[in-house]
C-alpha cells in the first residue's frame, strides 16, 4: 500500500485532503493504481467558493485574452513534457489501449488545449456595432463576457479530453471553474489540476473535487453560485442536470447519448468500409458516445459486407492495453460488462444472428479485467432495443435496408442525434444523404474524426449546446450591448416619450 501514489483535490490553488478516500482500479487486471480523497457538499460549496471568489477579484477575467492564452497554452506545454507519464496513466485508469490513449485521449487532449488558447487570441470578444443616425447620432459595442463560475462534470470513457473540452473553453473566455471527474478515471485530470499549479494559474481558477456523483455532481449542478454547467454522460443524468440547474437559470451544455447509424451505400470501397465501421464501433471497446452502433447496408451487398466485416474482426486483439500490439481492451467496470452482456442475450432472444463473437484474453494476469468480446449481430430491425438502446459496449447491429431513402428513414427514427456516417465512392451522392440526417456530426468515408475547430453536439435527446469550434466559446460567454450616444442634443432624444418638454 505505500508504493500506491494518493492523489488529493485541487481547490483554491492547494492540495486539499478528505475525510474518507476511494481506491482506482485497473480496469484490465483489477490492481490497485491510487487512492484519491473523496470529496463532499463541503468541498463542492468549498471549490464554488474559490471560483466565485477568484471571478470577483478579477485576476484572471481581466486578463486580456492573449495573456489568458499563454498560461493555457503553458499547460498543454507540461503536459506535453509528461505525454508518456500520463498516457500510462490514463491506461490504468480506464483500459483504454496505450496506443488509443497517446493519441485519441491524452495527445487530443493537449492539441484541443493548444486549439483553446488560439481560439482566444482570435476571439471576437468586443466588437462595434453599426452607426445610426435617428432619433441622434449613435454607435455601440457587443461584448462578450465571461458568464462567472463554471462547473464541469466528466465522464470516465475521455476523462481527460471531455474535461478539457469544458475547461479550455471556460479559461479562455475569462471564467473560473470546478470540475468533477468520474470516480473510476480522476487520475488524469487531477494531473492537469498539477500542471496549471505548476505554471501558475491563479489560484481559484480551477479546481478539481473528486466524489460520488449524486453528491458533488448534483451539489455542482444545483449550487445558486455556478452560472453555467456542462454535463457528458447518459441521457437520463443529463436530464436530472438540466432539472437541477433550472434553480437559478444555469446554462447547460449537454452531451449526451448516442446510437449512430453507419450507413453503407451501394457503392461504398467495401474494404474501407469494413475497417472504418470496425473502428467506429469498437474505439474504446465501444465505451464512445459517438460510437456507429447501428450498421445499415444495402441489400444488395449486405451478405459480402458481412463476410468482409467478420474476416477484419476476426484478426483483432485483445489483451493486455499496454501492449502496444493490443487493439481492444477492457470495459470499464463489472457493472459495465453486466450491462453488456444483459444487451447480448437481449439480441439473441429476440432473434438476432451472432454472425461474429471475438475472444475474451486468455492470459491469467488480467482474469480480474472486465473482458468482453465484441459481437456483430445481423437479422436486426430498429425496433429491437439492441437497435434502439445506447449499450455502451463493443457490439453491432447489421440492418438491411433497400433504398436510400430507407436508410435516412431508419437512421432517424431514433431518439438519438449526435453521430452518422455515410460510405460512399460518389461524394455528391454521400453529401446527399449526410444533408438528411438528424445528428450533429456526420461522417462521409470515416468515423470518430472530431475536430476542434467545429462544433460537436447532438440532436434531439443526445445534448444541448455544442463543444469545440467557435461555437464552443459562445457557450461560456454573455452578450452584452452597449449603447452609446455621441451627440449631446437633447431635442433629439427620445424622451419626449415619457418626459415632456420644460416650458418656455
Amino acid at each position: 500500500m505505500a508504493d500506491v501514489p494518493h492523489y488529493e483535490m485541487y481547490i483554491d490553488g492547494r492540495w486539499a485532503e478528505a475525510a474518507e478516500t476511494f481506491e482506482v482500479r485497473s480496469p484490465a487486471h483489477g490492481a490497485l493504481i491510487a487512492t484519491v480523497a473523496q470529496g463532499d457538499l463541503a468541498s463542492a460549496d468549498a471549490a464554488v467558493a474559490a471560483a466565485q471568489a477568484a471571478h470577483e477579484s478579477g485576476v484572471w477575467r481581466n486578463r486580456t485574452p492573449h495573456e489568458r492564452a499563454d498560461l493555457i497554452d503553458a499547460i498543454a506545454d507540461n503536459m506535453a513534457a509528461r505525454l508518456d507519464e500520463l498516457t500510462a496513466l490514463q491506461v490504468n485508469e480506464n483500459g483504454a489501449t496505450v496506443r488509443a490513449a497517446r493519441s485519441f485521449l491524452v495527445g487530443a487532449s493537449i492539441a484541443h488545449l493548444r486549439y483553446f488558447a488560439s481560439l482566444a487570441r482570435s476571439y471576437a470578444f468586443e466588437t462595434a456595432g453599426p452607426l445610426s443616425t435617428a432619433p441622434v447620432l449613435g454607435t455601440g459595442l457587443i461584448r462578450k463576457e465571461p458568464v462567472g463560475v463554471c462547473a464541469g462534470i466528466v465522464p470516465w470513457n475521455f476523462p481527460l479530453l471531455l474535461a478539457v473540452w469544458k475547461l479550455g473553453p471556460a479559461l479562455a473566455a475569462g471564467n473560473t471553474i470546478v470540475v468533477k471527474p468520474d470516480d473510476q478515471t480522476p487520475l488524469t485530470l487531477l494531473e492537469l489540476a498539477r500542471a496549471a499549479h505548476e505554471v501558475r494559474l491563479p489560484p481559484g481558477v480551477l479546481n478539481v473535487v473528486t466524489g460520488p456523483g449524486h453528491i458533488v455532481g448534483a451539489r455542482l449542478a444545483e449550487h445558486p453560485d455556478v452560472r453555467k454547467v456542462a454535463f457528458t454522460g447518459s441521457t437520463e443524468v443529463g436530464k436530472q442536470v438540466m432539472r437541477a440547474a433550472a434553480g437559478n437559470v444555469k446554462k447547460v451544455t449537454l452531451e449526451l447519448g448516442g446510437k449512430g447509424a453507419n450507413i453503407v451505400l451501394d457503392d461504398a470501397d467495401l474494404d474501407l468500409a469494413a475497417d472504418g465501421t470496425l473502428f467506429g464501433f469498437l474505439l474504446m471497446s465501444g465505451q464512445a458516445c459517438e460510437s456507429g452502433t447501428r450498421l445499415l447496408v444495402h441489400e444488395s451487398i449486405h451478405d459480402e459486407f458481412v463476410e468482409r466485416l467478420v474476416k477484419r474482426a476476426s484478426t483483432l486483439t485483445l489483451g493486455d492495453p499496454m501492449n502496444p500490439a493490443t487493439d481492444l481492451g477492457p470495459l470499464i467496470s463489472d457493472k459495465q460488462k453486466a450491462r453488456v452482456e444483459k444487451y447480448i442475450a437481449l439480441g439473441e432472444q429476440a432473434g438476432c444472428k451472432i454472425a461474429f463473437q471475438g475472444k475474451v484474453p486468455g492470459d491469467p494476469a488480467l482474469a480480474e479485467g472486465h473482458w468482453v468480446a465484441p459481437v456483430i449481430f445481423t437479422d436486426v430491425t430498429n425496433d429491437m432495443p439492441v437497435a434502439r438502446e445506447e449499450i455502451f459496449g463493443p457490439v453491432l447491429v447489421v440492418i438491411s435496408y433497400s433504398s436510400d431513402e430507407e436508410a435516412v428513414a431508419i437512421a432517424n427514427d431514433s431518439e438519438y442525434g449526435l453521430s452518422a456516417g455515410v460510405w460512399s465512392r460518389d461524394n455528391e451522392r454521400g453529401l446527399r444523404v449526410a444533408r438528411q440526417l438528424e445528428s450533429g456530426t456526420v461522417w462521409i468515408n470515416d468515423w470518430h474524426m472530431i475536430n476542434a475547430k467545429y462544433p460537436f453536439g447532438g440532436f434531439k435527446q443526445s445534448g444541448l449546446g455544442r463543444e469545440l469550434g467557435p461555437d464552443a466559446l459562445g457557450e461560456y460567454v454573455e452578450s452584452k450591448f452597449v449603447h452609446i450616444d455621441m451627440t449631446n442634443d437633447r431635442s433629439r432624444r427620445a424622451y419626449a416619450a415619457v418626459v415632456s418638454a420644460p416650458a418656455e
